[in-house]
């Protein structure tokens, strides 16, 4: 698989691998999920996404790519009181450095290659976080410095003190709110977009995920999913003009954008793994380019990303 440069100097495979899914209930069982993770490896993925946050996402990960720690990249994330999101924001750097030397015994690694700020804390200067980063870096207990779901002001805030490598935030044909104003801001600054729920949660494949459902997220809604239901046909027309799946469509839409966006698609399936892998040897034209592009500026999307009471703290992968 090509590679792609993050910010200042951290590469990974085009595709990343958003690990949550794999500690949802009713996931597969551990040892199933250890040996997807090392498929991933073997067929070209180097770049794993956790967190904190995740439960016991950290332990998965770390067991399973402990033996090929030297073949990969590793992002997790702080910023929430003992990693409970319910708990709320905590990005205190007392607290960051404590979640870093615990994120690091149970990924069984000595470095993290990407540190993310899980979501950006009102009630800390960002100024402070990067700050505290810094010092793990110059430890050597971290290598990059991320930020996540952060706006173009805090960004630029942070990589004045500490260059920022990536952003991870929402981006997808569903959600294109990246567009206005931060993509611009991390091609101005060399920063590197890593987009999580690049499928829409399963929306752009049409096989929305019983999770998100439960959940009660407003897009998803039934009355929203009926309006939104023309962006669906309208990937699946294109996927069948060209023989390929809708995932891989929306997935080479993404990494037709910018050269420094990585999609991290979560699978819990060989097969899935194996569809979006492919998405990365599918070429889209500039004419393809341009007509999806005017389509999507006439499809109207509705419905709020999230439920109002866990708007600004809920993990929103």
């Amino acid at each position: 698989m090509n590679t792609r440069k993050l910010g200042n100097g951290l590469e990974v495979s085009a595709l990343g691998f958003g690990c949550m899914g794999l500690s949802f209930p009713n996931a597969p069982t551990k040892e199933e999920n250890i040996k997807l993770i090392r498929t991933a490896v073997e067929q070209g993925i180097t770049f794993f996404d956790t967190a904190q946050a995740y439960g016991e996402n950290e332990l998965l990960v770390g067991e399973a790519l402990e033996p090929l720690r030297k073949e990969v990249a590793i992002a997790t994330k702080f910023g929430f009181k003992d990693g409970n999101v319910r708990a709320g924001l905590d990005s205190r750097p007392e607290n960051i450095k404590a979640t870093a030397e615990a994120s690091l015994k149970r990924l069984r690694t000595d470095t993290i290659d990407l540190f993310y700020q899980h979501r950006p804390d009102p009630n800390v200067p960002i100024e402070d976080v990067a700050g505290a980063v810094k010092d793990l870096i110059q430890q050597g207990k971290v290598k990059h410095f991320g930020l996540s779901e952060a706006n173009a002001e805090t960004i630029r805030k942070a990589h004045a003190v500490l260059p920022v490598t990536a952003l991870q935030s929402e981006y997808s044909m569903f959600w294109r709110e990246p567009e206005n104003g931060i993509i611009q801001t991390l091609e101005e600054l060399g920063i590197g977009l890593v987009s999580f729920s690049p499928l829409g949660k399963g929306f752009l494949t049409g096989t929305l995920k019983e999770t998100e459902l439960k959940m009660g997220f407003p897009r998803f809604s039934e009355e929203n999913r009926a309006t939104n239901q023309p962006l669906v046909d309208f990937v699946a027309s294109i996927a069948k003009d060209k023989n390929v799946t809708p995932a891989q469509i929306a997935l080479s839409w993404l990494l037709a954008q910018k050269p420094f966006i990585v999609p991290i698609p979560g699978t819990s399936k060989l097969h899935r793994l194996q569809e979006n892998i492919g998405a990365t040897n599918i070429s889209l034209t500039n004419d393809e380019l341009n007509t999806i592009n005017s389509a999507l500026a006439t499809i109207k999307i509705v419905g709020e990303r999230y439920p109002a009471q866990i708007q600004n703290t809920a993990e929103t992968k």
